[in-house]
Order: structure tokens, then C-alpha cells, then sequence
């Protein structure tokens, strides 16, 4: 037994090490000098630690619009999150508490739409979007995102709410309590940690999105900051390698951010949801 287990130990580290190796090498190549970049011998520690990239990627001439490009992306995730989990909570609540004529057929659209390729969808949003003079606006990127956030996030808290037990609701109006203020009392705060666990992969899609940017937004001041990465890049030749590790190390600090604020309650979310799908 103590070799089976000791066995699994071995293969989850070397996973691990492989899942946090590209980290790690894009941070320690963010603080790399050109010469230690460039070098046939990879580095595997920062010799002459500099923070000449940072500068770069945040001022420098080449790649301007940092600071637009994180407003505009925080403004678009965290208006996607909002509307997505507020209309998701409903929507779970409605399918997962109520029987109306056209429920089942509603879950398999659910089911159905997170099965689309969202590469095929990026011709018709787009024809859509210009139609409407959408093109080219942040409210045209986030009505886009909401379009493959909102499946999931239906979904996943449809299951969290379904593992909760409907007596306690009962139990509450029993002892007085309104329809609204069981719901307040009882059902909200025990879907937090789903609300929680839900928002957290809201967040990590929508900061994450890349294509759709690209297509939607054509004006270099509203991009977002996946689309300013992006012109990091150039010929084998001409890619400032440290630049571009320094610009996406900061492109994840927000995620990093926001997952620490929220830890606590995304083990016990992801494995509430898990109960009753």
C-alpha cells in the first residue's frame, strides 16, 4: 500500500511540475536580461535580475495602451460577471425550484449551446453586432462574452441549487417566514460558495478571451489586454521575448487577485455543486 501510494505521489508532482514549469519560466524570463534570454544555455534562475521589461511593456513606445487595455478589460469582465451570475442565479433558481412547460427542452438548449465551437459563432455575432452598431464597443464584447458565459453559469448553479434540501425553505416559512425571506435567508446564503466557485471561472473565461476581442474591437485604445499581448509579437527576429513574459505576467495578476480574494469558499463550491445534477 505504502508503494501504491508513494507511486501516485511521484505522478502527481511530475504533473505538477509540468502544470507550473511555463509559469514559472515566464516569470523568471520576465526578469531576465536580453543576454540571458538570448543565450544557446537556458538560464534557469535570473542572474542579473532587471525590471527593464516591466518598464517596457507598460511605457514603452512600441506597445502603448497598456493602461487603456486593463481598464477595458476590467470593465468588461467584471460587467459580464455581474449581469451573468444575476441572470444565471435566476434562471438556476426557476429551473431547479419550478415546473413550467418547456423546461426540459430549455435544459438541453443549455446543454446544447456549450456544445458549439465558439469559432463558428464569430461570423453571425459579427453580423449581428454591426447590425446594431456594436462593432468596435465594449457593450458589443460583453453581450458576446455573456453569450458563452451564461450556458455554464445556468448550469453549474442549477446544481448547486438542487442539492439543496427544499425542507429547509419549508422549514422557514413554517416558522413564518415569506416565500422572499426564506429565499434571502435560507437558499442565498448556501449558494454563495457555488456563486463564488461560478464567478471564478466567469472571470478566468472572459479575461482570458482572445478571438473575439480581436474581431470586435479594431481600435487599439479599447482592446483588451489578451489583444494587446498580441503585439508582442512579430518575426522570430524582432519578438522582445522579455517584454512579452513581463506583459503576461501582469496580464495574470488579476486573476491571481481575484483568486485569493475568493479561496476560501471555491474548495467547498466546486464540490457542493457536484451533489444532485
Amino acid at each position: 500500500m505504502n508503494r501504491h501510494r508513494l507511486a501516485w505521489n511521484v505522478v502527481g508532482l511530475i504533473v505538477f511540475a509540468v502544470m507550473v514549469f511555463p509559469v514559472y519560466w515566464m516569470i523568471t524570463t520576465a526578469f531576465k536580461p536580453d543576454d540571458e534570454i538570448n543565450t544557446i544555455r537556458p538560464k534557469w534562475v535570473p542572474l542579473n535580475a532587471t525590471l527593464s521589461h516591466f518598464r517596457e511593456a507598460i511605457a514603452g513606445a512600441d506597445h502603448p495602451y497598456f493602461w487603456n487595455a486593463v481598464e477595458n478589460s476590467l470593465i468588461i469582465v467584471l460587467v459580464t460577471v455581474a449581469i451573468s451570475m444575476a441572470l444565471a442565479f435566476l434562471a438556476a433558481v426557476a429551473l431547479a425550484k419550478y415546473r413550467f412547460t418547456g423546461r426540459k427542452l430549455f435544459i438541453v438548449l443549455v446543454i446544447g449551446i456549450q456544445m458549439l465551437p465558439q469559432a463558428g459563432l464569430i461570423i453571425p455575432l459579427y453580423v449581428v453586432l454591426a447590425r446594431y452598431h456594436q462593432v468596435n464597443a465594449l457593450s458589443g464584447v460583453i453581450i458576446t462574452y455573456m453569450t458563452f458565459v451564461l450556458p455554464f453559469t445556468v448550469w453549474t448553479l442549477r446544481g448547486f441549487i438542487i442539492g439543496i434540501p427544499r425542507e429547509l425553505e419549508e422549514a422557514a416559512m413554517v416558522d413564518g417566514s415569506s416565500r422572499l425571506g426564506a429565499f434571502v435567508r435560507i437558499l442565498l446564503p448556501l449558494i454563495a460558495p457555488g456563486l463564488v466557485a461560478t464567478s471564478v471561472f466567469a472571470f478566468i473565461t472572459s479575461w482570458n478571451e482572445y478571438i473575439f476581442a480581436r474581431v470586435l474591437l479594431n481600435d487599439q485604445s479599447k482592446q483588451t489586454v489578451t489583444v494587446w499581448l498580441s503585439y508582442f509579437l512579430g518575426s522570430s527576429k524582432h519578438t522582445d521575448w522579455g517584454a512579452l513574459m513581463a506583459g503576461s505576467t501582469l496580464t495574470a495578476i488579476p486573476v491571481v487577485v481575484f483568486f485569493l480574494l475568493v479561496q476560501r469558499k471555491i474548495a467547498f463550491g466546486l464540490t457542493a455543486g457536484a451533489v444532485k445534477a
